[in-house]
């Protein structure tokens, strides 16, 4: 077979074609090139007039405002899903709905149907210089928000969708209806109802037609938020009664934030309160939430400066469907701290307030608050603190007079323990069962004089209790204090000390002085009738540290407390300075006692079961201590 052999025609041919390929190369690429450049010189020439005339972009309204709200409404449409239709509605808009009646308002945020503004009439917040009402709710500090899950797997929220609000009235009651339609008749409805002068709003969510949307198999969350504003003169004590309360399990109360970050949970809740010193925010259920997450997060780290916020609390809690929808009846409360006011409602609010648990709480609602109330109705409150000493002073007067008598008949007996102390000083046991023996043939019980002292505490922590949590007190001023609810500072300190603060408080330095000189006066009795102890400290010298270390104590915790209590005890102490005069000088004449007692030594006497049980304990530690000398 003849090989073929290249022509010079085919040669010719191939160069053509190579010549071909590079030429349409070299077009691609210059084209490619022109138009990079062509671009990159348009997108300069765009940045400059931006930058140059940015008014022009603005100016053009008709037509870019409706390219914007088609893209914002397609927007919605893809994030939404089923939901799209209340996007589309023309309250899908931002914008607010108020109620207001005399003494509350609220403003309802159409975009998210929640409270956006709180704001309670006829009360003003402390502030240095301008006067400003109290405003619970404002710029964002708080937020209400249902989070739940569609069938086709989206998660969304309600603080992010649009409502469509519609406002009326039922007899002397406003009415806001806030629907999130995702049809004609498929919503989840918000509503609140506002009654003339009062502090509670009926409210209740439910959704209708939902369930061929959602995914009910989970319950919907509802998150509450609030951070506290400060509306009270002292941060440190307005931030210690600024807490988190909750009920649950059919009355339980628990308390969460009292000065640190805390977290709780618990179930079957009925109530949450965002409290604040004075005032405060609840949410209350008719069906009980299954359960609940709390937390609160302190704001104030440093008490030395001013502060906006004092705390953050969060409360989260499941909404059960039920028949492929959610209904729940609720209430909100926006208003004072008043114990006298959420005692009104007869759910169990009055627990909101700290005025002390058992008979320390009962001593506050049923004899002080109605007693204080009283008085202050037709007089000045300051007037009032003092009446209201008196009045107690004069109730706890036999007590004082019963402790004081004990301790004058210990007073005489001394000198006689004193000898059994020194005859039996090597015998512990001896000198005991000899001191309990002159106890009985004197007819004196060594107790007698600590019972009259431990009646006083349930009173004494009642009334540190009652005074900080006194809402009639706030902002009533008094002489130089200008509200007996906080401190009355006299001098404004260019520093701050540590655990006393930066300012100097009149009433609490007269309280001191007072309880200075009434430990003076029964300090030294107190030390002459205590009876030595075998191993114990010498009560003398602990009671003179006593006087110094009380008064220093109460000048120093003291200072940042609500005047209105430094008074209290400023006034009391005077009271019973002035009783122990009048019983030492014209009522227990030390003479009389000591020939009574010596007249009882002479009668027969039979032991009391407390003294036969001490009599008892005592022959028996003493033939158990004969028994091991025995052994040894």
């Amino acid at each position: 077979m003849e090989e073929k052999k290249l022509d010079l025609k085919s040669l010719i041919g191939f160069a053509l074609i190579f010549l071909l390929l590079l030429w349409m190369i070299y077009n691609n690429t210059a084209s490619n090139e022109a138009e990079l450049k062509e671009k990159a010189k348009k997108e300069q020439i765009e940045k400059a007039r931006q930058k140059q005339i940015p008014e022009q972009q603005t100016a053009i309204q008709p037509k870019d405002s409706a390219v914007t709200d088609s893209l914002r409404l397609q927007q919605l449409k893809n994030s939404l899903g089923a939901f799209a239709y209340s996007a589309s509605l023309p309250s899908a808009k931002a914008g607010v709905t108020e109620l207001k009646n005399d003494i509350l308002t609220l403003r309802i945020a159409n975009k998210g149907g929640y409270i956006a503004e709180a704001n309670i009439n006829g009360f003003e917040q402390f502030s240095k210089g301008s006067k400003q009402r109290v405003e619970l709710i404002k710029d964002n500090n708080a937020d209400f928000n249902l989070q739940f899950k569609t069938k086709d797997n989206r998660i969304l929220n309600t603080r992010d969708m649009d409502f469509e609000p519609v406002l009326t009235k039922e007899g002397n009651n406003q009415v806001l209806t806030m629907r999130l339609k995702a049809g004609e008749n498929q919503f989840l409805e918000y509503r609140y109802v506002m009654k003339p002068n009062d502090y509670m709003l009926d409210f209740s969510v439910r959704s209708q037609g939902l369930s061929q949307v959602l995914d009910v198999s989970k319950p919907m969350e509802l998150e509450w938020m609030l951070k506290a504003y400060r509306n009270e003169k002292s941060v440190s004590y307005e931030n210690r009664y600024t807490e988190l309360v909750f009920e649950y399990e059919d009355g339980k109360d628990n308390y969460l934030g009292q000065g640190k970050n805390e977290a709780d949970k618990a179930d079957a809740v009925t109530y949450v309160a965002f409290k604040q010193h004075f005032f405060t925010a609840i949410l209350l259920t008719d069906t009980p939430f299954k359960t609940a997450d709390f937390t609160s997060e302190n704001l104030v780290k440093d008490e030395k400066t001013d502060t906006t916020f004092t705390k953050k609390f969060t409360a989260k809690m499941p909404l059960e469907f039920k028949g492929g929808e959610v209904a729940y009846n609720m209430n909100w409360y926006y208003g004072p701290a008043d114990y006298k006011i959420l005692n009104q409602y007869d759910k169990n609010l009055d627990e909101v307030m700290p005025l002390g648990w058992g008979i320390f709480g009962w001593i506050n609602r049923y004899v002080f608050i109605p007693v204080f109330t009283l008085i202050s109705s037709f007089i000045p409150y300051g007037i009032a603190i003092i009446i209201f000493t008196i009045l107690v002073r004069l109730v706890m007067s036999p007590v004082t007079y019963k402790s004081y008598v004990s301790q004058a008949k210990m007073k005489v007996l001394r000198p006689e323990i004193n000898e059994i102390a020194e005859k039996y000083k090597k015998d512990p046991m001896k000198k005991q069962q000899e001191t309990m023996k002159l106890y009985n043939s004197a007819g004196v019980n060594p107790m007698a004089g600590c019972l009259p002292a431990l009646m006083q505490i349930p009173v004494f922590y009642a009334l540190f209790q009652f005074f900080p949590s006194f809402f009639d007190l706030r902002q009533k001023s008094f002489l130089w204090a200008d509200d007996l609810s906080s401190y009355d500072s006299i001098v404004h300190l260019p520093f701050y000390i540590p655990f006393y603060g930066n300012h100097v408080s009149l009433f609490p330095i007269l309280a001191s002085v007072a309880i200075f000189f009434y430990m003076k006066m029964t300090t030294g009795d107190q030390a002459m009738s205590a009876p030595p102890q075998e191993g114990m400290p010498d009560m003398s010298k602990v009671m003179k540290i006593m006087i110094y270390v009380s008064p220093i104590m109460m000048l120093i915790f003291f200072n940042n407390y609500a005047s209105g209590l430094s008074l209290y005890y400023f006034i009391s102490n005077l009271i019973t300075i002035g009783i122990m005069i009048v019983i030492k000088k014209y009522i227990v004449n030390e003479d009389k006692i000591h020939a009574q007692l010596q007249a009882n030594k002479a009668k027969p006497k039979t032991q009391g079961r407390f003294q036969r049980k001490m009599q008892e304990m005592m022959e028996q530690a003493q033939e158990q201590q004969k028994a091991r000398q025995n052994k040894k």
